[in-house]
């Protein structure tokens, strides 16, 4: 009698694993499903890649528009990529988001991801360098500049529309969004430059 009673018993045991061996592979199948159906174009699931550690220009634009609240979506790579530091400290002569920004430092860095552009570390030299732009005609991810320093281009930003613009301001303060028409800003505007890749490789 012992004996039939521990096959039942066994018997009972391997089906009971063999019923929770099909559902642990059924919560498997389920949970890659689900994963699969969050990666799709809708993007509903999707993580963007850390573009603060890719050189790979194109990859800025598969980012996608950001939404700033305010201003809506931005949809340029520059301002994109300008925007990814928001909130990393201000460093003098900081060129990355390890060891913090300056104002150049954060345009330097943000074309050179962004763009594949290699632009001088000054602000008064990055002046030179693109297309003059009134004031009236800025565009998203157009480059501003400020005498902030008693030079004519001592400060540097990118324009994100509706006279927004994001920068590195100074010690003790992060990078962060900014308002050109405060009173600060609009007296100390000194002009704007509109980067062009394809003339800029060509110089």
């Amino acid at each position: 009698m012992t004996i039939p009673r521990t096959a039942s018993f066994m018997s009972r045991a391997c089906l009971q694993m063999l019923q929770s061996t099909r559902m642990v592979f059924a919560c498997l199948g389920a949970a890659v499903l689900v994963g699969c159906a969050g990666q799709d174009g809708s993007g509903s699931n999707k993580r963007a890649g850390d573009w603060r550690n890719s050189a790979d220009p194109i990859g800025a634009f598969a980012l996608g528009p950001k939404y700033v609240a305010g201003l809506g979506e931005i949809d340029h790579p520059l301002a994109n990529q300008a925007l990814n530091q928001l909130g990393i400290r201000y460093r003098w002569g900081g060129k990355s988001p390890e060891t913090g920004f300056d104002c150049s430092g954060l345009i330097v860095y943000s074309a050179q991801r962004s763009l594949g552009l290699k632009l001088p570390p000054r602000s008064d030299d990055i002046a030179k360098i693109g297309n003059k732009i009134n004031k009236k005609d800025l565009q998203v991810g157009d480059l501003v500049f400020f005498n902030t320093l008693g030079t004519r281009y001592s400060h540097v930003g990118v324009y994100l529309g509706q006279n927004k613009f994001v920068h590195s301001p100074r010690r003790g303060q992060v990078v962060r969004i900014e308002d050109m028409t405060l009173r600060y800003w609009t007296a100390r505007y000194t002009g704007a430059r509109r980067l062009d890749p394809t003339l800029i490789a060509a110089r």
